[in-house]
């Protein structure tokens, strides 16, 4: 006997199929070359208007980045209601767009489409200040949207965004709500632990009637931000359960406090490490200088065969920058060489400022000029560390060409700038790009660029004018631009104006044996030699009452420390006796001391 063959679906019926499951998924899609051939689809179908499809085409075309087209289907309903209206507010938002995002809302209530509860949920991701969420709190209010805890929810949230003001303001939508749920204690612990309201924040822990991960993650986020680390310890000991969240926050807050020791232990003891807190951990070591240790450890984290991503390469990065660990430094750059990693500017930057602080020049200029697309942090990065390195006539070049391909400076940029005149003692040029920064770029100067120009009076002698501007300037002068004034007054041999300032120094507490060794160097250049005595006095007086200054040499990945007199390194003996045979060279040589100390 014959079997029948199986009955087969028309090809138009499958068709037509397969396009209603694409329709389906509409919203989902983030591929540009099948979402074309679908949108050319929808247009032969003629369903471009249909209330369904539109807004899912909308949806697709700003996961694209084609907000071009997403407004034209927009464009193309006459009569749009709010769920379309919604949709294109939460395309602009999803694209960075927020201030069209408050047009097509305003454009909604001029047209006399009411909003809902949706897109006053979407407008509070796209408030980017105070002023924004107060408004939509107030239409909030004036529609009567609280029974949605969605919303004051996200009031909650928005506000705490806004600073200290911004926290008050939450805490009065908290106190008034009638209901709340787990979230709505979550958001205002959140703001109050950003606030810096610890206290309150605990306050509303305990009272919580419900607790999740995310409160309890919360809280103890707040203690480690305030170094608080016993109490933030207890709390970890107290959690009902932990998460990788929960591991990384103690880790890293042990690490920030400099108890190293304490977050390896953490560290060793985690459960599942994911690459945050592996990032930590080396970051770390990084800080602390502990080279080595954060060698191996990134070596460990390899091996185990988690891929570094940017916020990886550039906090490890940025931790050997500060500590000057050029060799952790260079491994992780090799590291990235060898995987083959498709660096964007982020990453690129970290490098160039890693190597600007470690010394390293060349390399920071071979990247710099490697890469394809600059943005201003690469341009900031290099101007800072020719200026650092005394290349100031290089800096201000570099500074011309960076206006010339079309960027404009920012107050960061005129630090550098500035810095670079100071060290290329162009006093008319620095006085010049001061005021330029303010005439012409409407950049209000902060105290490091007043400091800059203190100290590039100060160096060329012309210490009058260097006073009359710091006393003139709004801020109160710091630590580092009364040292600058010392130095200057060492320089040219100012004593009056040397005491004022180490008075100064004295007044904020911060007057080392160096600040009065410079004073008796000044007073021993005039032939003040009872002056002289008197701060040589002071100096053993503060000496005896600070620990001993420590000096640092990296040999072979490794920090090598030492005090004045030291003998525990084990190799003591054999530095000193090297240090003895320079002296015995030296003292063949003729030398003629300028200065009497």
């Amino acid at each position: 006997m014959q079997m029948p063959a199986p009955i087969r679906a028309p090809t138009f019926f499958s068709r037509r199929r397969l396009f209603e499951q694409k329709l389906a998924d509409l919203h989902k899609c983030t591929d540009l070359n099948q979402l074309k051939q679908l949108h050319a689809l929808i247009y032969k179908s003629n369903l471009h208007k249909d209330p369904f499809v539109a807004p899912k085409l909308i949806s697709a075309l700003s996961l694209c980045q084609q907000m071009s087209l997403a407004i034209n289907v927009f464009d193309q309903i006459q009569n749009p209601n709010a769920h379309l209206c919604n949709t294109l507010i939460k395309a602009y938002i999803r694209n960075s767009e927020p201030d069209k995002a408050f047009e097509v809302f305003r454009e909604m209530r001029w047209s006399g489409i009411f909003p809902d509860n949706y897109t006053y949920l979407f407008l509070l991701k796209a408030c980017s200040g105070l002023q924004s969420v107060k408004m939509i709190h107030a239409h909030v209010e004036k529609c009567n949207l609280y029974s949605d805890l969605f919303v004051p929810n996200s009031l909650i949230d928005a506000y705490s965004k806004c600073g200290l003001i911004g926290v008050k303001a939450a805490k009065i939508v908290f106190d008034v709500m009638e209901e709340k749920d787990v979230v709505t204690y979550n958001s205002m612990i959140s703001g109050l632990v950003k606030a810096g309201e610890l206290k309150q924040a605990k306050k509303l822990f305990d009272e919580m009637p419900h607790r999740d991960k995310v409160s309890w993650n919360a809280i103890l986020d707040g203690y480690v931000k305030a170094g608080e680390m016993s109490a933030a310890f207890e709390i970890f000991e107290k959690m009902p359960s932990r998460d990788v969240v929960s591991w990384s926050t103690v880790i890293s807050g042990y690490a920030k406090t400099g108890d190293i020791e304490m977050a390896k232990v953490l560290f060793d003891n985690m459960p599942d490490k994911n690459l945050v807190a592996w990032t930590i951990m080396i970051s770390g070591y990084a800080e602390k200088g502990l080279a080595k240790e954060a060698a191996g450890l990134y070596d460990l984290m390899e091996e185990a065969r988690l891929k570094p991503d940017d916020a990886t390469f550039v906090s490890i990065l940025s931790a050997s920058a500060e500590s000057g660990l050029l060799g952790l430094g260079k491994k992780v750059h090799r590291s990235i060489l060898e995987s083959r990693y498709k660096c964007g500017a982020l990453v690129s930057n970290a490098l160039i400022d890693m190597y600007c602080k470690c010394g390293s020049l060349n390399r920071a200029w071979s990247i710099f000029s490697a890469m394809g697309r600059k943005d201003i942090v690469s341009w900031n990065a290099m101007i800072h560390g020719l200026a650092m390195h005394g290349h100031g006539r290089k800096a201000l070049q570099l500074y011309d060409r960076m206006k010339q391909e079309g960027f404009a400076p920012d107050k960061v940029t005129f630090v550098g700038v500035l810095a670079a005149c100071s060290h290329a003692g162009m006093v008319n040029d620095g006085i010049y790009q001061f005021y330029s920064m303010v005439n012409d770029y409407g950049i209000a100067p902060e105290i490091e660029h007043y400091g800059c120009l203190i100290d590039l009076l100060g160096r060329e002698g012309r210490l009058g004018e260097a006073f009359r501007l710091l006393h003139n300037m709004p801020f109160e002068p710091n630590i580092v631009i009364w040292s600058s004034l010392l130095g200057a007054c060492r320089m040219h041999n100012a004593a009056q104006l040397a005491e004022e300032v180490l008075h100064q120094l004295v007044k904020l507490e911060t007057a080392g044996p160096g600040n009065f060794s410079v004073l008796s160097n000044i007073y021993a250049a005039a032939g003040d030699w009872g002056s002289v005595s008197n701060a040589r006095l002071q100096i053993r007086k503060v000496a005896s009452k600070r620990p001993s200054g420590v000096s640092l040499i990296e040999v072979n990945d490794e920090f090598h420390e030492f005090t004045v007199m030291d003998t525990t390194h084990p190799k003591s003996d054999g530095i000193y006796q090297t240090i003895k045979g320079l002296n015995q060279h030296l003292t063949k040589i003729p030398y003629a001391p300028s200065i009497v100390i």
